[in-house]
């Protein structure tokens, strides 16, 4: 049986976590793509979920996709990575929250994660809860176990 101590210094987390972090990375790359080239489309969906105060929406439509275009690339980069992995966490429990708030309020919307136009182009479910719920834990596993990430700061560090 493992120790728990063990468990937080197996070498193979750097590994693991590599993998973890460029799927994170790349996702949440991929998702700010539309919301970038579209941010309209993406205030609307943004809108749509009645959660952000009306004057609110268009400044967190412009913002989030270049915090998550950000955040990814650190991820894959491994620039910085507890902080990345920290600021998807939380985005990723923002969203949750989001999520949430609309399916209770048995709101038809579009998630607006990868794509705009509706309900039909991206809805939202409890799949969807449960599949974010996912990446968060992968953003938890990078945050506590990559104590020594493989990537850029690695390098600089040699």
């Amino acid at each position: 049986m493992t120790r728990p101590a063990a468990v937080s210094t197996w070498r193979g987390h750097a590994a693991l976590a590599l993998l973890a972090r460029l799927y994170l990375g790349g996702l949440f790359v991929w998702a700010a793509v539309h919301k970038i080239a579209d941010p309209g489309a993406f205030a609307l969906d943004v809108a749509t979920y009645q959660f952000l105060p009306l004057p609110l929406i268009n400044l967190f439509a412009l913002g989030l996709p270049w915090v998550e275009v950000l955040a990814g690339a650190m991820l894959v980069l491994g620039l910085r990575v507890r902080a990345a992995a920290l600021l998807v966490a939380l985005m990723m429990v923002a969203f949750l929250i989001a999520l949430g708030h609309a399916l209770h309020a048995g709101l038809d919307l579009s998630c607006g994660c990868f794509a705009s136009g509706g309900a039909a182009a991206d809805p939202i479910s409890w799949r969807t809860l449960v599949r974010d719920g996912l990446w968060l834990l992968l953003a938890l596993y990078v945050l506590a176990l990559d104590r020594r990430p493989i990537g850029v700061e690695r390098l600089s560090r040699s």
